[in-house]
């Protein structure tokens, strides 16, 4: 059974950084697409980024520039590190496989809040 917990979250002042882990047990090898998502108050779900088994990355307009996904298969982690941090970034982070997303398959996500 697979299993995805992620962490790095926290409180940081805007122009901070931070970077969220995510690791991954059970059935998900350097093959497996990763991606990063986000869901803040009152909004719906939405995709941050994405990094394929052969390291290519997507990264949504709204963060494009300031954040980064990256991974090390050899620790079965994937990392996201965040720059630049705005009020608007505020949200819960989840990592995923997109097999899990049609599942509705989340873990428990960990909460970035970015405030003065």
């Amino acid at each position: 059974q697979v299993q995805l917990v992620e962490s790095g979250g926290g409180l940081v002042q805007p122009g901070g950084s931070l970077r969220l882990s995510c690791a991954a047990s059970g059935d998900i090898t350097s093959s497996s697409t990763m991606d990063w998502y986000r869901q803040a108050p009152g909004k719906q779900r939405e995709l941050v980024a994405r990094i394929t088994s052969g390291g290519t990355t997507n990264y949504a307009g709204s963060v494009k520039g300031r954040f980064t996904i990256s991974r090390d298969n050899a620790k079965n982690t994937v990392y996201l590190q965040m720059n630049s941090l705005k009020p608007e970034d505020t949200a819960v982070y989840y990592c995923n496989t997109p097999i899990r997303t049609m599942r509705s398959l989340w873990g428990q996500g960990t909460q970035v809040t970015v405030s003065s």
